[in-house]
């Protein structure tokens, strides 16, 4: 069955990574830990790729969710899932990836997903790449006749593993880490998308993220690869 335009231009929307100058922060850190094979490189990427015209601009640090009756943070995020209160990077990661790739247009407003998806990211605004993060979500247009099509998506996390690069910068290295905690970890698993009318498909999705985990708190979301790390 052939996928509707909206579904076409979601992929299209979502396959290009947007430019980010405030990652270099980012990979000021991780760079210490991937000398060895040049993982650096997927976070700097963004900068190579074009930017996203339709990335509205946000605060330094995530503002907190609105509430709705009797103050249900959960009225403010729609259908966004709430980040899960966990030290594991691995663990944080996989639910991250299954956050980033479900969305549910018929219940959740652009605002909310946007709102939603900011409580995932750390609050250190050094590291945050809130802006790279954001342009994962389509441009009001788009998301507009996404909810006139009823379009909704979820994901299914089939694993979550440090990078090739990244293991062995560490092992090499451990003491690099303690500076900002940050981890990359690459998790593979399946979108599958529906809209009315019984339309629908799955695809095989991947993404290295830059995971936060500092001791004696739980993780937190720090920026999107634009190229995945084996």
């Amino acid at each position: 069955m052939k996928r509707s335009r909206t579904t076409a231009a979601l992929h299209r929307h979502t396959a290009g990574w947007s430019a980010n100058r405030r990652v270099l922060a980012v990979t000021a850190v991780i760079a210490v830990l991937v000398t060895v094979a040049g993982l650096a490189a997927y976070f700097t990427g963004r900068g190579e790729q074009a930017s996203s015209p339709s990335a509205p601009s946000a605060p330094a640090h995530p503002a907190a969710p609105p509430t709705g009756k009797d103050g249900d943070p959960t009225q403010g995020r729609g259908s966004v899932a709430a980040p899960p209160q966990v030290s594991d990077p691995l663990a944080y990661g996989k639910a991250a990836a299954a956050m980033l790739w479900s969305y549910d247009t018929r219940t959740t407003s652009r605002d909310q997903q946007l709102t939603g998806m900011r409580a995932w990211m750390t609050n250190e605004a050094k590291y945050s790449d809130w802006t790279g993060v954001q342009a994962q979500v389509p441009d009001p247009v788009l998301w507009s006749r996404m909810r006139d099509n009823a379009q909704h998506a979820t994901a299914k996390i089939g694993d979550a593993r440090f990078p090739s690069a990244f293991k062995q910068a560490l092992a090499e290295d451990p003491a690099a880490l303690s500076e900002a905690y940050i981890y990359a970890v690459t998790v593979t698993g399946k979108q599958s998308i529906r809209w009315k009318g019984g339309g629908g498909g799955a695809e095989d999705r991947s993404v290295t993220l830059a995971v936060q985990c500092r001791p004696s708190a739980d993780c937190t979301l720090v920026s999107i690869a634009p190229l995945i790390a084996p």
